[in-house]
């Protein structure tokens, strides 16, 4: 790749820079300029390339050639996503004619040298910018440069222009809106990013007009009182839809030349301002952070030219970002006017040219002269060294002095090259053009004349051997390529061109081209006369045969065509032309009507033809296969129009008759008739009826013969109505129907029926079905029981529905009932077993009449209908049976429709009393003692089991219980124990005992009557001090048959003996009462407190204490006190409550009463007395009922009743449970039969008052 050119290697030792002198601002694109790209050696030795002045140098002082090398620029934005394409423009210095430039590289731009580098500005111009660098040759930057994207818009783009400062300026764009259907898009720009509709104003005005003439849309930007940082690039886009245009302009301000010795460049090259106060500035770095300009000194600090002026170009950004210029480009358009000075080279005193020329064949001498000549010095030749050697003459190397010289002998294409010598560590570099002579044409070829199928070759000399010809036919290069009918030959310095087989399109102007000459002759190709040995042969063809037309003609190699009527016929896959030698035949694998006509050969290039003429003949035919039908059969909708075309054949046209039966169908028939037309022949009848089914025959005859066909017509219509459905069974919601298909299917099958029902005093018909039932029998569903119905049929096939069949007779559907329930063995004696079941889940609307039960011996199946008439109950007891037998049990549910599902017993039944060991199945709350206040009703069930009945005896402290005192009452499955009002000689262990023969179960329950305890013993004043009074007292006599809890000290004035409480709920048997009153004298009493409450009595201290402080006197004051007294008074009344079966639900009020009142819960107006699944709390008035685990049992009206001497009150709420317990899990629980029968019943009284 090559490298950028050195600084220090220019011909002026200054850095090449192409800075334009309007390049204030944005990127502008470049001008356009031809890049001379040395060969990667000459450039990595520094030397430039130059070009000659076309003269052939002399061998001691060859003349050097000037070029100009302009440096590729960086990328322009174009203003779109895409990078806009370069261009390639030439700018041409002095060049003579006979000057050769050697192009050679990729249009890419060389990478820059951080030593080398040198900062181009490219000037503007409206093309793109390409340059000629390293891998691409110059041919394909003319093929760039042919793609560039045209205008699509823009009919007249604006143009670049310059403007002093404070001038105004105007630039126009113009778009074409013969094509567009509203105004298109246009934007201004500034540089790249910088939109201009924002900031117009004084400076800036955007205009737009229309000319309704020429249909053209102007648009124009002006720029008023112009600055010196409005100059730059400007880019116009236009867009209107999917098309898009864009245009880039440069604005050159003008302005007075300043010294750079006078200027402060920091202050010189910064943007100003303006943009950020005034609207319509075009500085954008107006836009960017406000930032606070720091005052500068009057005279820099820094000499910023002598920095610039030492410094690499690829440093200049940096320099300038450091000491805060930002216009980089005006500084580099001073940079540029700076002279700069010449860096004189210490080891030549004279270097080689940039460029020399030498012919092909001559010699060349460079030449260049040292400053020191004890230097050593090499060359080199595309960077590989040159080495002298003795045997070969083509390099000679000579010294003269300070002067070193290197002499080429007989340059030929191969010496064109980059060289360069090395000197120390310095080198210079160049570039030597061969210039290769012309090639002249010596003998010219000559003109030609000759017929087709002979050979011509035509023949030309050069000046030199080897040397490239190009042979041209009529301008265009002739093709020399394997399969080309040319060939070429060389022969040392001749050249031929030869044509083996020639033909008339060889006749032209061939030409041969040289490098110095061009030679051209005539060659005319004639036709031989043409001679027919065999002409055609006129011909008539069966249709369907092979046509076979052939000729012979002379000369044999002659092409030709075949017409038909006229018509070029083409060969395909039925027609096959034929050319062999002298013959031409034409042949049709199978004729067709189509190919009848005049036939004619044209031999090409003659004017003569031969002729003949082919005739076909078809019999006639019948083309049924055309309709489509299966088994040539029609098939019509009775009523409906029939039109039957059936395509018919035969040359001449045939004679058509069509016939049903021995009868002619003509062609005036009203309704039916027969037409021919044409290829085809129609049946016609308008209104098709059920007698026009049958076989139409259709007869056609002509000269070639006869041909016949059969058509039959099929008419269908809709079925005849079915007879009326019978109805043989019915059910609960249900019947069965069956009935006999129509008589007549209209000619079509029967496809299925639909089935419709209605009530029978309605006159609403409903449809059952709306999938076709294929079978003649259904069963109709949901119907209601107790109402008449009737049915009725339709008949579908593939035509329709027919009309409905007649109604069948009314039927009223009725169900039995299900199977009983939960049939379970009650009891089981010697002689009798007893069952009992739950009535039927459901039972229809003809009733329950009762229930039949049957059994029958194990092993048998005999079943003995048990009870002679129907029993309403669900329980029953068969009797007269035999000890020791095995048997069956089934119920039967009876109503009028009949008898249900029977329920029968899994297992069969053993006749024979069961021993049951006895168990006694102790309530929970009766495992731990019983507690009952005096005067309280005790009333305790202990369920046990046993077979047959047990012995039930009950002991008190091992005595029998007298039946004055305590009742109790057995029975099969429970003993009742009931103390109408309990005394406490009712406590003590009670023993109960159940016996079934040997077997015996014992349990014992603790019942422990309580009352209020009496008074304690003593209460003794013990001390006085102070405000304070010990008190000492003895546990009372009598604890009321249960632990003391606590006691209740009062105290009383002796004035007045009104008693307050001091301390409540105390244990222990002696307190000091504080706090007292000094002065008075006080009396005390204890009461004692068990379970029941306080005792009915209290023990009063004898003496008296009295609280005596000296010197103090004091009156007591007379008080009369609030009487707090009041009845219950309930503030929050009870709730309607929903629970849920299983979970536990609180019932909450508040009553308000003094004294403090009894409360009483009670469910369904029965007091709740020693229920374990209930649990009562009373709290500062706050009265709760928590149920535990409800059943729907539980549910019910609750009240709370509040009682005290002033009166009472109550109120009411209602409990619902939800997700109750069916029988089955009530059994499985173990509750008891009784209780389940009274839940049961409860529950459908709560469902019937719903």
């Amino acid at each position: 790749m090559p490298e950028p050119t050195k600084k220090d290697d220019a011909p002026n030792g200054q850095p090449e820079e192409s800075v334009a002198p309007d390049s204030n601002g944005a990127p502008t694109l470049p001008e356009i300029s031809l890049e001379v790209s040395p060969p990667p050696e000459a450039v990595a030795e520094g030397k430039e390339p130059v070009e000659t002045d076309g003269k052939k140098p002399e061998p001691t002082e060859p003349e050097p050639l000037q070029a100009g090398v302009a440096q590729e620029p960086n990328p322009v934005d174009n203003g779109s996503n895409q990078p806009e394409p370069s261009g390639v423009g030439v700018k041409e210095q002095a060049v003579p004619a006979n000057s050769a430039v050697k192009e050679e590289g990729t249009c890419s731009p060389p990478p820059p040298d951080d030593d080398n580098a040198a900062i181009t500005t490219p000037s503007p111009t409206p093309q793109a910018v390409w340059s000629l660098g390293e891998g691409q040759a110059p041919e394909d930057v003319d093929k760039l440069i042919d793609n560039l994207p045209l205008s699509t818009l823009l009919i007249e783009k604006p143009q670049s222009g310059t403007v002093p400062v404070g001038g105004d300026i105007s630039f126009v764009a113009k778009v074409e809106a013969k094509d567009l259907l509203r105004k298109p898009t246009i934007k201004w720009f500034k540089g790249k990013w910088m939109d201009l509709a924002s900031k117009t104003g004084k400076h800036l005005q955007l205009k737009e007009s229309f000319d309704r003439l020429t249909k053209v849309h102007t648009f124009e930007m002006h720029i008023i009182k112009a600055k010196d940082n409005y100059a730059g690039n400007y880019r116009c886009e236009v867009s209107y839809k999917d098309k898009f245009d864009s245009c880039s302009f440069d604005l050159e301000i003008k302005e007075a030349e300043t010294g750079s010795h006078s200027l402060d460049i920091r202050s010189a090259f910064k943007r100003s301002n303006e943009g950020q106060e005034d609207a319509g500035e075009l500085d954008f770095s107006g836009l960017l952070k406000h930032r606070e300009h720091k005052q500068q000194d009057d005279a820099p600090e820094v000499d910023v030219w002598d920095i610039l002026k030492n410094a690499r170009p690829d440093q200049y950004e940096k320099i300038a970002f450091t000491y805060g210029i930002t216009d980089l480009r005006g500084l580099l358009k001073r940079m540029k006017k700076i002279p700069k000075e010449e860096k004189k080279s210490e080891a030549f005193a004279k270097k080689l040219d940039s460029a020399y020329q030498v012919d092909k064949g001559g010699k060349i001498r460079l030449v260049v002269e040292l400053a020191d000549p004890t230097v050593e010095l090499k060359w080199y030749k595309n960077g590989q060294e040159i080495r002298p050697t003795p045997n070969q003459r083509k390099y000679i190397f000579e010294h003269k002095g300070t002067q070193r010289i290197m002499v080429i002998n007989n340059c030929n294409a191969n010496d064109d090259a980059a060289y360069s010598v090395v000197a120390g560590e310095e080198k210079c570099a160049t570039e030597l053009f061969v210039k290769e002579l012309p090639i002249k044409i010596v003998k010219g070829i000559e003109p030609v004349k000759t017929t087709v199928n002979e050979r011509i070759e035509m023949e030309c000399e050069v000046s030199e051997e080897g040397a490239k010809v190009k042979w041209m036919k009529n301008g265009v290069e002739v093709p020399t390529g394997v399969r080309s009918r040319y060939r070429v030959k060389c022969e040392g310095t001749k050249h031929y061109l030869v044509i083996d087989d020639a033909s008339r399109d060889d006749t032209g102007t061939y030409s041969v081209m040289a490098s110095g000459g061009t030679s051209e002759a005539h060659v005319q190709v004639d036709l031989k006369p043409l001679k027919v040995h065999q002409d055609l042969q006129d011909m008539t063809v069966v249709l369907g045969q092979p046509i076979k037309l052939n000729c012979e003609i002379y000369p044999g190699n002659v092409p030709g065509r075949w017409y038909r009527n006229g018509q070029l016929i083409q060969a395909n896959d039925r027609i096959n032309i034929i050319h062999k030698n002298r013959v031409h035949r034409l042949e049709i694998e199978t004729s067709s009507l189509h190919d009848a006509g005049d036939y004619t050969f044209v031999p090409e290039g003659y004017s003569q033809s031969l002729s003949a003429k082919i005739h076909i003949i078809d019999p006639p035919r019948v083309h049924l296969e055309s309709l489509n039908f299966p088994d040539n059969t029609v098939t019509v909708v009775a009523g409906n129009k029939l039109r039957l075309e059936i395509p018919i054949s035969g040359e001449p046209a045939p004679r058509v008759v069509w016939m049903k039966g021995e009868r002619v169908i003509l062609d005036s028939g009203h309704r039916v008739r027969a037409e021919t037309s044409g290829d085809q022949t129609s049946l016609t009848i308008e209104v098709t009826e059920r007698e026009d089914t049958g076989n139409y025959k259709i007869v056609l005859q002509n000269e070639a013969g006869e041909a016949t066909a059969s058509v039959r017509i099929k008419i269908v219509d809709i079925p005849d109505p079915p007879e009326a459905p019978l109805v043989p069974v019915v059910g609960g919601d249900w019947c069965s129907m069956t009935w006999e298909p129509p008589k007549y299917d209209g000619a079509s099958p029967i496809l299925g029926y639909f089935i419709e029902r209605k009530k029978k005093q309605s006159s609403r018909w409903m449809r059952l079905n709306f999938d076709l039932i294929k079978e003649t029998l259904f069963e109709p569903k949901k119907m209601i029981e107790g109402v008449p119905y009737e049915v009725r049929i339709f008949a579908v096939n593939a035509i329709g529905v027919s009309k409905p069949s007649e109604p069948s007779k009314a039927f009223t559907p009725l169900a039995v009932t299900s199977e009983p329930t939960m049939l379970v063995v009650d009891d089981v004696t010697d002689n009798t077993v007893t069952v009992k079941w739950r009535p039927p889940e459901t039972i229809g609307a003809a009733g329950l009449d009762g229930y039949l039960v049957e059994y029958c011996i194990e092993g048998s199946n005999d079943w003995v209908i048990s009870n002679k008439e129907l029993t309403e109950k669900t329980k029953y007891t068969i009797t007269g049976l035999s000890p020791g037998c095995k048997i069956l049990v089934r119920v039967k549910a009876i109503n009028a429709a009949g008898a249900s599902t029977p329920r029968t017993l899994q297992h069969a039944i053993l006749v024979k009393e069961v021993v049951e060991p006895p168990k006694i199945r102790v309530p929970r709350h009766l495992k731990q003692t019983y507690t009952r206040r005096v005067g309280e009703a005790v009333n305790l069930v202990v369920p046990f089991m046993g077979k047959p009945r047990p012995k039930v005896t009950w002991l008190k402290e091992g005595q029998p219980i007298e039946p004055s005192h305590v009742n109790i009452r057995n029975t099969d499955c429970d003993s009742i124990i009931f103390i109408r009002k309990a005394e406490r000689s009712h406590s003590g262990k009670y023993e109960m005992t159940v016996q079934v023969e040997n077997h015996v179960d014992t349990a014992i329950i603790d019942i422990q009557i309580v009352d209020l305890p009496g008074p304690p013993k003593s209460v003794i004043i013990e001390d006085v001090w102070g405000e304070n009074v010990a008190l000492v007292w003895t546990p009372p006599k009598d604890n009321g048959n249960a632990p003391i809890t606590g006691y209740t000290i009062q105290k009383a004035d002796k004035k007045t003996m009104e008693w307050f409480t001091c301390i409540e709920h105390y244990h222990r048997t002696c307190i000091t009462i504080t706090e007292l009153v000094v002065g008075n004298e006080y009396y005390f009493r204890i009461f004692s407190e068990n379970m029941c409450g306080l005792s009915e009595l209290a023990t009063q201290t004898k003496n008296s204490a009295l609280i005596v402080k000296e010197g103090l006197q004091m009156k007591t004051p007379e008080y009369n006190d609030h009487d707090f007294k009041e009845p219950p008074k309930f503030t929050q009344p009870l709730i309607n409550t929903f629970a849920v079966a299983g979970y536990n639900a609180t019932l909450n009020c508040s009553v308000r009463a003094n004294p403090k009142p009894k409360v009483i819960w009670m469910k369904n107006k029965m007091t709740i007395i020693d229920d374990p699944r209930y649990r009562m709390f009373s709290n500062q008035g706050v009265c709760t009922l928590e149920i535990r685990k409800p059943s729907p049992y539980d549910g019910g009206m609750y009240t709370c009743k509040a009682i005290n001497n002033l009166g009472e009150a109550q109120v009411d709420c209602k409990l619902e449970v939800k997700g109750g317990f069916t029988f089955c899990e009530l059994m499985k629980r173990g509750v008891p039969l009784h209780l389940i029968e009274k839940y049961m019943n409860e529950t459908k009284t709560v469902e019937q008052e719903k």
